[in-house]
């Protein structure tokens, strides 16, 4: 298909209008006009743009694309070599970064909700529709041991994570929001949550989790966000006839 139609196909199923991000959504580096071939990933590193190459892809789909709010607007270095690559094989980068967050079925909230088993889901934030929310809060079939529960997300996420167990408190209603949302532990607090799960956590964070009794975990940034890529690439080859893999380049952040 065309560059123009397969950017179509993106905005009209992640709808980026609705967002007010920190990078542009949508197409950030062009490349061929013509889309057959196409490799979705976390993260626009040099390892997955070489790895597109050895693909032979036409268009790479990333959560995390370049051009960030208060990032050097300089072509040099790091970022030359990925984007000299980009030209040189004249590959597409489309980057989507909330809009793949907040999206209720492809969006990595959602496919963490899935892998748990969430029902009746909610948004995080008071007030915003859970088309819009960036983070989930539903509810477990039935209440778990912690020890239960970090289990399964560690099976989930296949990696240890960080647990932060304030006490006998068994888990049924969960909140999570992938990622670096660890500030946002204190709306799972006022979503009544038992559980709040991120990707990361900062030194305070602790600290709220203890003296406002909630459990909480840090389950890894990357860990948390593959499951957007994941679902892109299975909707491009399944709805669209695209020839679409997901290739994970691991990072323990």
């Amino acid at each position: 298909m065309l560059r123009s139609e397969f950017e179509l196909i993106l905005n009209q199923a992640l709808s980026p209008d609705r967002f007010k991000d920190y990078a542009p959504n949508g197409l950030q580096v062009e490349g061929k006009k013509e889309i057959k071939r196409v490799v979705t990933g976390v993260t626009a590193s040099q390892a997955l743009i070489d790895a597109a190459v050895k693909y032979g892809a036409d268009a790479i789909f990333v959560h995390h694309g370049y051009f960030w709010k208060g990032e050097s607007p300089l072509i040099v270095g790091m970022k030359y070599k990925r984007i000299s690559t980009l030209i040189k094989n004249d590959i597409n980068l489309y980057g989507y970064h909330l809009p793949l967050d907040a999206h209720p079925t492809l969006g990595n909230n959602a496919g963490l909700a899935d892998a748990i088993g969430l029902s009746n889901r909610v948004g995080l934030q008071s007030g915003v529709s859970i088309e819009e929310a960036i983070g989930v809060v539903g509810e477990l079939s039935g209440p778990m041991m912690v020890d239960s529960f970090q289990q399964l997300i560690e099976s989930v996420v296949n990696r240890k994570v960080l647990f932060e167990n304030v006490g006998d408190r068994k888990i049924q209603r969960v909140a999570l929001c992938t990622g670096g949302a660890q500030g946002y532990i204190e709306q799972a607090v006022l979503a009544n949550a038992d559980v709040f799960i991120t990707g990361e956590v900062s030194e305070q964070t602790i600290h709220v989790a203890r003296e406002m009794g909630i459990h909480f975990i840090a389950a890894g940034h990357h860990a948390t966000e593959r499951f957007g890529a994941q679902s892109i690439a299975k909707f491009l080859s399944e709805k669209h006839d695209l020839d679409a893999v997901f290739i994970d380049i691991d990072s323990p952040a």
